[in-house]
């Protein structure tokens, strides 16, 4: 088979990708227990503000330039305020997700 997949090492990276697959765990009680914390982090701790520019550009898909057209802001305050929301939801889901969970159930 030479020539044919691509070799790292001794192995060829399919034959990795298969193994990575068959021994990885199930992983979809992580990814639903974060997207709770996410709820409740866009919920509790981040600014109205920061959460109505995130809402707009993640959930409806606007870009910076529309987004600071129709708020009547600048653009660099639009990219500035996401970015400190995206910062504040990154720190709370690391380093907060554990007390999330036990105060929402």
């Amino acid at each position: 088979m030479p020539g044919t997949r691509y070799k790292r090492g001794k192995f060829y990276a399919a034959d990795m990708a298969v193994y990575a697959r068959l021994t990885a765990e199930d992983n979809v009680g992580q990814i639903q227990g974060l997207r709770r914390n996410l709820a409740v982090a866009l919920r509790q701790d981040i600014t109205p503000r920061q959460r109505q520019f995130l809402l707009l550009y993640y959930s409806q898909g606007m870009n910076m330039r529309e987004i600071a057209e129709n708020l009547g802001v600048d653009r660099s305050t639009v990219s500035r305020t996401i970015k400190r929301g995206e910062e504040r939801l990154r720190r709370c889901l690391r380093y907060g997700a554990a007390n999330l969970l036990k105060d929402e159930h």
